[in-house]
């Protein structure tokens, strides 16, 4: 009789891969641009230029890292 130790459960096979995207300061940058942009037009418009401006960068920043990301995934991942 074997113990109940011994015994090897089966692993299931290895389903799909989850893609997790590493950590990054550009949400919470486009969350204070926005948030520059709301308080500029009550403050000065300067602000919400400077906002506008910052937002520009990490939304274009942000759209190159995803692509640059999304190239390096496996090709049944695209």
């Amino acid at each position: 009789m074997s113990d109940v130790s011994d015994v090897q459960p089966e692993t299931p096979p290895a389903g799909e891969e989850i893609h997790l995207p590493g950590p990054s300061v550009l949400p919470i940058t486009a969350a204070a641009a926005l948030t520059l942009i709301v308080i500029g037009t009550t403050i000065d418009w300067i602000w919400s230029i400077l906002g506008l401006i910052i937002l520009v960068v990490v939304v274009i920043r942000w759209i190159r890292d995803t692509r640059r990301e999304v190239s390096t995934l496996p090709e049944e991942h695209h």
